[in-house]
C-alpha cells in the first residue's frame, strides 16, 4: 500500500519537487496551494498523477486546512507525511517601514498555517492504525542566521523551529516523528534573484552561489523514507559557496 503525503505550497519549487521526488519513490502525494493551474500542472509532472490529488486553498484559511485533510482521508484513508512548505517573505526593508500588515501576511503563512497543518496531521497520526506520522517543516538557514532586513521572515523561521522541537517532543510517545529543512539558495521563483545579487550585512549586493532545487526534492524523499524510529531534528542543505558559515 502506497505512503500519503500532504504537501503545501505545492504549486512551484520545493513543494512541486519534492512531490515529483516522492511520487517516483511511489508515494500517493496530496498537493494543497492557492494556484490551482500550478498545481495541476504539478500534478502533471508527478509519476503517477493518477495517485496525486490536487486541493486549491490556503493554509491561513482553518476551513480550508480542515477541508484540505478530510479529502486526504476521505481519498487515501491515511497520513503518513505532512511536508509543511508554504511560506512567504516581506519586502527586504528596514523595520520601520514595515506595515503590520506586512509584518502579520507572513507569520500567518509560514507560522500560522505550520501551526493548523500540523495540528490536524497529529489527530490523524494518533488514531490512525498503524499509530505515527512523520512532518518535515520547511525552516531556513535563516532560522539560525538572518539576511539583513527580513524581520518578519527571520522572526517566523526561529519560531518554526521551536514548533518543529515541541512537535517531536509531544509526539514522541505516538511514534510521531519531527524536521526541520533548512534550505540555503535553492535555484526557486523564491530565492533565484539571489543569483543576481543578494544584500549582504555590510550593504554591499553581492551575487551568490544557487544549488538545483531538485537536490532538496531528494533530500526531503530520503527524509520521509526513513522508519519511525529515526528521527532527523534538523537538517540543512545549500549551496557549498553561498554565504552561511561565517556570513558576515
Amino acid at each position: 500500500m502506497a505512503k500519503v503525503a500532504i504537501i503545501t505550497g505545492a504549486s512551484s519549487g520545493i513543494g512541486r519537487t519534492s512531490a515529483i521526488a516522492l511520487s517516483e519513490k511511489g508515494w500517493s502525494v496530496v498537493l494543497f496551494a492557492r494556484r490551482l493551474e500550478n498545481l495541476l500542472e504539478t500534478k502533471a509532472m508527478c509519476a503517477d498523477p493518477e495517485q496525486c490529488l490536487a486541493i486549491q486553498g490556503d493554509v491561513t484559511s482553518e476551513e480550508m486546512v480542515l477541508d484540505l485533510f478530510r479529502q486526504t482521508i476521505s481519498r487515501f484513508g491515511r497520513l503518513d507525511l505532512l511536508f509543511n512548505n508554504a511560506g512567504i517573505s516581506a519586502p527586504q526593508i528596514p523595520i520601520e517601514e514595515l506595515t503590520l500588515s506586512q509584518f502579520e501576511q507572513v507569520v500567518n503563512v509560514n507560522l500560522v498555517g505550520t501551526f493548523l497543518c500540523t495540528r490536524e496531521a497529529v489527530k490523524i497520526f494518533k488514531s490512525q492504525t498503524p499509530q505515527g506520522g512523520r512532518i518535515i517543516n520547511n525552516g531556513s538557514i535563516s532560522a539560525y542566521t538572518p539576511r539583513p532586513h527580513s524581520t518578519p521572515y527571520t522572526s517566523t523561521k526561529h519560531a518554526v523551529l521551536g514548533m518543529t522541537k515541541s512537535t517531536l517532543l509531544d509526539g514522541r510517545k505516538f511514534n510521531i516523528t519531527c524536521t526541520q529543512i533548512d534550505i540555503g539558495n535553492a535555484q526557486t521563483d523564491m530565492a533565484g534573484s539571489h543569483s543576481d545579487g543578494a544584500m549582504q550585512p555590510d550593504g554591499r549586493i553581492v551575487p551568490e552561489h544557487m544549488m538545483d532545487v531538485k537536490h532538496v526534492g531528494d533530500a526531503v524523499a530520503y527524509i520521509a523514507g526513513l522508519p519511525h524510529e529515526v528521527t532527523v531534528l534538523t537538517f540543512n542543505i545549500m549551496a557549498t559557496r553561498m554565504p552561511f558559515v561565517g556570513r558576515g
